[in-house]
């Protein structure tokens, strides 16, 4: 029970510009330190796919094949793009305007040291790439094509490091382009933010969101065999602190819990979802409102789960754990509850009335736990009760239909631990100070529209959702240390203007 490593198979695409102008042998060179520089990266260990090194590119014809079996290539998840000479950037164009796949422009060099005492023209002829990435970046930035820029010596630690935040992101973009979300019900009665476009998100993102009846769910939990509920008990009494009268007198009702997570997992893989959102208000047969299991969603499979119908979030929840596969920490549904306003502690508590996951990580080992639930109209729901572990700069992620868009909203913020024991909170729960300070992130939270639920990630912070919103297209509001309202305020509205001058559809 664990999630698909989400990189198996995956590659990032290496292609070199150059041009035939300064004849064979300094193509042959060109061949030779792209090579090192491909090896050296993919030694780093940093990035989590590999980084493969094509045929220099040294004409338009060439380009646009590159760019255009780069974009048909499900192997392939981004490109980047180095100008080791210089590479006249007409030459691109044709290329560059079929290319689908994310795009890094690396602005880097072979040689670390300028040679200052044998430096002649054949080297200058040779080694201009400062030269080419600036014509490279003309040529982009004149057709508008969004890419992340990376700039320094190939051998310095920050430039595998930031490569590799970017390669998460592409995955993120690969697993967002082949996502099923699936709908146990509809959202909650009357609630906005839960509401959106489904058709437009399938064409912003390539994910499908669709419904699915409950009772669908139930017949797949009334189906689910004896043993596997069994080896999922024991995988519960192996990672939790199981309540005693969870394994005693009320081992029918843990029963139950494990039953239910097994019938959404085997729904889910019999249809080829990778994440999912159900509803308190509308559960057909289900015994129990699903708490355990939804849980476990993103920690053991990877998927993406909300509540409320909120498909969005779950969207995000699933983006986000593939972003961060194999990193520690992880993925979670998360919802504002409460503020504190004591001075020096001025923190938001975050919960849900079950479904916080695990995978965020945790101060002691999660207790999993029977109590009542006062909506849902269904019996106790078993669920894991835990405090997220502290981490700084973990960030919470929000998605809003804004009518012609969305909008995701970023708070990066730093997990503390609670200061006091919470000892009667049934809840799985999370503390934070957010960026800069509870008034100001609060203000900026509500002035952008952004929405009560989010998408906690503790495994990739704010650059790696800053690389997803460019490849995506989609507006990014982030609310950091260095916000100010009156400023934030001010780029809602540029970004609003911007984003409407630019709507081609």
């Amino acid at each position: 029970m664990s999630m698909k490593d989400p990189f198996e198979g995956k590659e990032i695409w290496f292609g070199v510009g150059s041009q035939d102008l300064y004849g064979e042998d300094a193509l042959r060179q060109v061949a030779e330190q792209s090579t090192a520089i491909a090896d050296a990266l993919n030694r780093t260990g940093r990035i989590p796919v590999k980084l493969v090194l094509k045929p220099t590119l040294k004409s338009s014809d060439g380009i646009k094949r590159f760019m255009t079996e780069a974009s048909a290539d499900p192997a392939c998840i981004g490109v980047v793009a180095w100008m080791h000479t210089f590479s006249p950037a007409k030459m691109w164009i044709r290329g560059l305007e079929v290319l689908t796949k994310p795009l890094l422009q690396l602005n880097t060099q072979h040689h670390f040291e300028i040679p200052w005492d044998t430096i002649d023209m054949d080297f200058m002829n040779l080694n201009q790439s400062a030269h080419g990435d600036r014509e490279f970046g003309y040529i982009l930035s004149r057709l508008g094509i969004p890419r992340k820029i990376v700039v320094g010596h190939y051998t310095d630690p920050e430039v595998a490091e930031r490569i590799g935040t970017w390669a998460r992101a592409c995955a993120g973009w690969d697993a967002a382009q082949t996502m099923r979300v699936m709908r146990w019900g509809d959202n909650m009665r009357n609630v906005a933010v839960t509401e959106g476009d489904k058709t437009e998100a399938e064409r912003v993102f390539g994910s499908q969101v669709n419904t699915w009846a409950v009772n669908e769910l139930v017949s797949y939990v009334d189906k689910v065999k004896d043993d596997q509920v069994k080896a999922l008990i024991e995988d519960y009494k192996a990672k939790y602190d199981v309540a005693p009268e969870l394994l005693d007198a009320r081992y029918d009702e843990l029963f139950t819990a494990a039953r239910e997570e097994a019938g959404m997992v085997n729904m889910m893989e019999d249809y080829g979802a990778t994440a999912a959102v159900d509803n308190f208000e509308d559960l057909g047969r289900l015994s129990q409102l699903p708490g355990v299991g939804a849980q476990r969603l993103p920690s053991e499979h990877g998927y993406g789960f909300s509540a409320e119908g909120d498909w969005k979030t779950a969207m995000l929840v699933r983006i986000g754990s593939v972003m961060g596969a194999g990193l520690q920490g992880g993925a979670s549904l998360m919802e504002d509850y409460s503020y504190n306003f004591v001075p020096g502690h001025e923190e938001i508590m975050g919960s849900h009335m079950l479904e916080v996951s695990p995978a965020v990580g945790f101060m002691a080992k999660p207790k999993l736990e029977i109590h009542p639930l006062g909506i849902g109209g269904k019996s106790d729901p078993v669920r894991l009760v835990f405090s997220v572990a502290p981490h700084k700069d973990a960030v919470v992620v929000s998605m809003a239909d804004m009518r012609e868009r969305f909008r995701l909203v970023m708070n990066v913020v730093d997990v503390v631990e609670p200061d006091g024991s919470l000892k009667v909170l049934p809840t799985a729960r999370a503390l934070w100070k957010p960026q800069p300070s509870l008034k100001v992130s609060a203000e900026c939270w509500l002035r952008s529209g952004a929405a009560h639920h989010t998408c906690m990630t503790t495994s990739v912070g704010r650059e790696a959702w800053e690389d997803f919103a460019r490849i995506a297209g989609v507006e990014l509001a982030v609310i950091d240390g260095s916000t100010e309202p009156a400023r934030f305020e001010k780029d809602l509205k540029m970004e609003e203007i911007y984003r409407r001058l630019n709507d081609r559809h």
